[in-house]
């Protein structure tokens, strides 16, 4: 029989339907795939085998029918799932089981989607490498002494390793595009407010997006399909129609780009990137062109601020969103030895439970929050934030999405960059300006470099998601997919 875990989640979902295959089968194959390579990977904290084959013979019952239904999928640690251990990945929530369901999770269980576990990330999303977690790095299968990409690691490795043919990943600065690109896999940021952030551990309000993660264009599409929509519970979500995402995908895939403007950001061009990352960037631009698209230089004066003022407001918003991890509502409560004050014991907790880039990132934002200096810092963040989203909007009238490398750089070795945070931070050069903007952004697989996964960034309008998935699968199309070695 073909090995189920090689298939896309569209063709799994066909062979359920016509039921060639049961969908236990299905969650059987992934679940032995993880228990066999997971041990090298570490893509999962945790691993719900009895839930995941429960959701499945729901499926092969006939309870539940869709696109997707018994195709299982891979959540990452920050997305809240009823019952089953949800840590963001730090020490201060081991153990905690969430007594309900993020929106996004919900509407997996109602497509019959059956969930295989919780994989590994940055603590509290905060990292491009995935080495932050508490709980140890997850291992890129292209190369297990290289990084799989931040926060979303494990997500995307969980992709690479054939471990799940589908994953959630959120996105607050590149943390779902940044490891797709760099495990040869496709994620996408949809518009902000576009996917639901009820029962999303946050760490950034104002930048936090959920999105899906596949190894196609098309399964990247049919899963923002089952996840977007409008949320009441969510005050950011927009109550707007989800553009046909999956209608996009698939006229993109016939390779015709007949009169789409891509334009490329001089400001990017002095950028730093590996010369290998580049030359696989301008080759796929070159086929984007046999394919009938435009190309159109345009300046967006801002971006260069993007960084600086990224690490000054997702900072300023995490000092605050974490501030409710103190010991006395969630997980772990260090010191309390009755003969300390209140004040002791928070002060320990967070001490013992916090690891050092979360420890890093809320006294950054405490001091840039605080008395006197709130408008020399944050406000002027914010304020930069504003011309930023100009130079798209200017950008915008010009052409119909941007492009770009999703990284300078292919997947560098561990440690490689842990005691330089700014040579780490740079991983998201390219990907901060959308999470500042709002816009919708996804990464495509474009080729190899040393070996090594490329990626290419297509970003487009606020609420023109439809947009870039047309243009990623014909990019797709055109470049073709790209397997890792065998693990």
């Amino acid at each position: 029989m073909t090995d189920l875990t090689r298939l896309s989640a569209f063709d799994l979902a066909k062979l359920i339907s016509t039921k060639e295959v049961s969908a236990v089968e299905v969650a059987t194959a992934h679940l032995d795939r993880i228990a066999a390579v997971d041990d090298r990977v570490h893509a999962f904290l945790h691993v719900d085998r009895a839930g995941a084959l429960e959701a499945a013979a729901a499926v092969d019952r006939g309870e539940i029918t869709g696109p997707l239904a018994g195709v299982p999928i891979a959540v990452k640690d920050v997305v809240t799932t009823k019952g089953v251990p949800t840590t963001a990945a730090s020490k201060i929530l081991e153990g905690w089981k969430p007594p309900y369901d993020a929106t996004i999770v919900e509407r997996l269980k109602k497509a019959g989607m059956p969930i295989l576990g919780k994989t590994n990330m940055d603590e509290f999303a905060m990292g491009s490498s995935t080495e932050y977690s508490a709980y140890g790095p997850t291992n890129n299968p292209w190369d297990l002494g290289r990084i799989p990409g931040g926060s979303g690691g494990g997500s995307a490795a969980a992709l690479a390793a054939y471990e799940a043919p589908l994953a959630i990943g959120t996105d607050t600065g590149g943390s779902i595009r940044q490891p797709g690109a760099v495990t040869g896999t496709v994620g996408a940021k949809p518009t902000y407010g576009g996917t639901s952030r009820y029962g999303l551990i946050a760490f950034s309000s104002s930048l936090d997006t959920p999105g899906p993660c596949a190894r196609t264009v098309e399964d990247t599409a049919l899963l923002h399909a089952v996840i977007a929509g409008h949320d009441p519970r969510d005050s950011t979500s927009i109550p707007q129609p989800v553009p046909d995402v999956v209608a996009a995908a698939r006229l993109g895939a016939t390779g015709d780009l007949t009169g789409v403007k891509l334009g490329i950001v001089k400001e990017f061009a002095g950028d730093g990137s590996e010369p290998g990352v580049t030359a696989a960037f301008q080759e796929s631009l070159q086929k984007l062109v046999k394919l009938g698209a435009e190309v159109v230089e345009v300046s967006c004066p801002h971006f260069e601020y993007a960084l600086p003022a990224y690490y000054l407001i997702a900072p300023s918003e995490c000092s605050s969103n974490l501030a409710r991890f103190d010991g006395v509502r969630y997980g772990l409560r260090a010191g309390d030895d009755g003969n300390r004050s209140l004040e002791e014991v928070m002060s320990l907790t967070r001490e013992a439970g916090f690891g050092p880039e979360v420890k890093r990132r809320i006294i950054i934002g405490t001091y840039a929050l605080s008395s006197g200096y709130y408008d020399a810092y944050y406000g002027q963040a914010q304020k930069v934030r504003t011309l930023i989203t100009r130079d798209f909007q200017s950008a915008f009238e010009k052409v119909d999405v941007l492009v770009s490398p999703t990284t300078p750089f292919v997947a560098f070795p561990f440690g490689s960059r842990t005691s330089d945070p700014y040579q780490m931070y740079l991983a998201d050069l390219f990907t901060i300006p959308t999470n500042l903007y709002g816009g919708p952004a996804i990464s495509v697989p474009c080729g190899l470099s040393e070996g090594l996964p490329v990626g290419f960034q297509i970003m487009a309008p606020t609420l023109a998601d439809d947009r870039m998935y047309r243009v990623a699968a014909a990019l797709e199309s055109a470049v073709g997919t790209f397997t890792p070695p065998a693990l």
